[in-house]
């Protein structure tokens, strides 16, 4: 049994009827969960006037990775069908984004799949949830906390909401 972290998104539509249809889909298929406050940022890796609500989520699993992952993607898919990219690869606006974060204190490398995410130490609106809902919980190539990550990260702009 392992514990997983997740990251939820949504930046198209009513963001949070979104994120409340993509929790109770993970709850149903996983089982009881925690999970974290929401946070709003711009979107990260491309322009978009939509901005993100994002949230985290801590369940348990004693399927493999690949198989929560693909059951993650089958959530994803059935909630926010169009592509999450454009033909050329980049980034779009998208009603769901589910991102597995951590599990436990694992350390995977495939091509499918990638843990802890590759650019968790650098996105806020993965780190403000995730101290939240796991303050324990250490990155295990660095052995930071999300409270220690965050205080690295340089000071986020002002924004009118």
């Amino acid at each position: 049994m392992a514990y997983y972290i997740i990251n939820i998104g949504s930046n198209l539509g009513d963001r949070r009827l979104n994120l409340s249809r993509a929790m109770r889909a993970v709850g149903m298929e996983f089982g009881d969960f925690e999970m974290s406050h929401t946070v709003e940022s711009a979107p990260a890796g491309f322009d978009s006037p939509h901005r993100f609500l994002n949230l985290s989520m801590l369940f348990q699993s004693d399927l493999e990775p690949t198989e929560v992952l693909g059951k993650l993607q089958e959530i994803e898919h059935t909630l926010s069908p169009e592509a999450h990219r454009n033909p050329d690869g980049t980034y779009r606006d998208r009603i769901i984004d589910i991102d597995i974060v951590a599990i436990d204190d694992m350390t995977i490398d495939s091509p499918e799949l990638k843990v802890p995410h590759p650019r968790l130490a650098e996105r806020r609106f993965f780190l403000e949830p995730l101290k939240e809902i796991a303050p324990q919980w250490k990155h295990p190539a660095t052995g930071l906390t999300a409270r220690q990550m965050l205080a690295l990260l340089p000071p986020e702009p002002e924004t009118e909401i």
